[in-house]
């Protein structure tokens, strides 16, 4: 189908695009950006005065609870809440049941996903069978059934040797690890940051030295292997001095902060409220500061939703035993919007962070709006107020720690390869 998409703003990160033009889709490639293909005649006209135009977002962290977890949401519920966020690609990571340990559980979500044809779906392969940290899984027939990169998750990997060994065989052949840096001894029990909050609350905590400690080790194993290491959810300002330490060393390492830590701390805890029962925890007011002062400079790669749906039942018990989690697909673009605004970002760095960056960090060729580039777009309306309540949430996960929030700006089309996958 041909599209015009007028009068919008355009703003592409990767070619420093930020202008008023129109843009016009053939056959699900970008086939111009300005002016008119010769002969050009469109099937459909989108108005979008008054709106932002950009890549559809890309999320490098979104559980969709399938396989084994569809009590807690599905592949047809997550996508559908993918496509009204303006996310056009996401990354899953393994922890799923079975864990994404063999070709064909990667086979069958790519095929699921497909079917919907909603969301571009990249799973992130289990780096050792069962998530068990003890024997490491067939890297290559993962990544020949459609594996971007591999991961733990949240499982603990407490055998450094397994770990070595997995960045030896992973640097070899050029795969992405992708850890979630956290000493499981000094973390276990833990629920809170161990700070006032959590001590005035009587929470058990986990201390920022489990993420440091924990980030040394696999610093120095990426430097001693060559490994391409992405970090997963920095919580602490400590874990981003540690970053930005390495960065400048030259080692390959990046890493990503959940939107939640972008702009949530501890004490939005402070009366025990289970939607803020996120893994890791929220942390304090100077992890925070130190977390968007790591998105300013470039040393934070990407900013991601950390979606995890969890069913109501696990999450309305009392703070210790209410399970982690919360639904984020949706406030994704709002959220990062937000943090532009209060930092005075310039829009086009801000959308670096959930569109071309994300990109990168999967290896693909996508994120923008070059012409001849699949047409993945999202059309925003900045000035659009709504209230974040359950029910206006279609994710089937309804928890988040922004329930009754007022939020500015919503997606009012997504297209994925050129296609209207999302219209409100």
């Amino acid at each position: 189908m041909n599209i015009q998409i007028k009068n919008g703003r355009l703003i592409d990160p990767r070619n420093n695009i930020d202008a008023q033009q129109d843009l016009y889709l053939i056959d699900r490639r970008i086939a111009a950006i300005g002016t008119a293909p010769s002969g050009f005649v469109a099937e459909q006209v989108i108005d979008a005065t008054g709106l932002l135009v950009m890549p559809g977002l890309i999320d490098v962290a979104a559980r969709l609870r399938e396989p084994g977890y569809e009590y807690k949401a599905t592949l047809e519920s997550e996508m559908a809440a993918a496509v009204a966020g303006g996310v056009t690609s996401l990354a899953c990571p393994p922890d799923t049941d079975p864990p994404l340990d063999e070709p064909g559980l990667v086979e069958m979500l790519k095929y699921r996903a497909r079917s919907l044809n909603q969301c571009r779906v990249f799973p992130v392969g289990a780096l050792t069978y069962g998530l068990k940290g003890t024997e490491l899984t067939e890297m290559a027939e993962l990544t020949e059934a459609g594996c971007k990169a591999f991961s733990q998750a949240d499982a603990p990997l407490t055998d450094t040797r397994v770990l070595l060994r997995a960045m030896q065989y992973a640097a070899t052949f050029g795969y992405r690890v992708w850890l979630r840096p956290q000493d499981s001894f000094l973390a276990r029990s833990g629920v809170a940051h161990d700070g006032e909050v959590a001590t005035r609350l009587g929470l058990p905590a986990i201390p920022v030295v489990a993420e440091t400690i924990a980030l040394s080790t696999q610093l120095q194993l990426a430097r001693e292997t060559g490994a391409k290491l992405h970090l997963c959810r920095l919580s602490s300002a400590g874990a981003v001095a540690m970053v930005r330490a390495a960065k400048a060393e030259g080692l390959d390492v990046t890493c990503d902060v959940s939107m939640n830590h972008v702009h949530l701390t501890d004490n939005d805890i402070s009366y025990f409220d289970p939607n803020c029962r996120l893994m890791p925890p929220l942390r304090s007011q100077r992890d925070r500061a130190a977390l968007r002062e790591g998105l300013l400079d470039g040393t934070i790669d990407a900013i991601c939703s950390n979606h995890s749906p969890v069913d109501d039942d696990a999450k309305q018990l009392p703070f210790a035993e209410a399970e982690a989690g919360a639904t984020g697909l949706e406030l994704l673009l709002p959220l990062v919007l937000k943090w532009a605004a209060q930092e005075k970002v310039p829009l086009p760095h801000a959308l670096a962070r959930i569109t071309i960056n994300p990109a990168q960090l999967l290896g693909q060729k996508m994120g923008h709006l070059s012409v001849g580039a699949h047409a993945d777009i999202c059309v925003f309306d900045p000035q659009a107020d709504w209230k974040v309540e359950p029910a206006a949430l279609r994710s089937q996960g309804k928890n988040t720690p922004f329930n009754g929030y007022e939020m500015q700006g919503r997606v009012r089309y997504t297209l994925l390869d050129g296609q209207i996958v999302f219209q409100q």
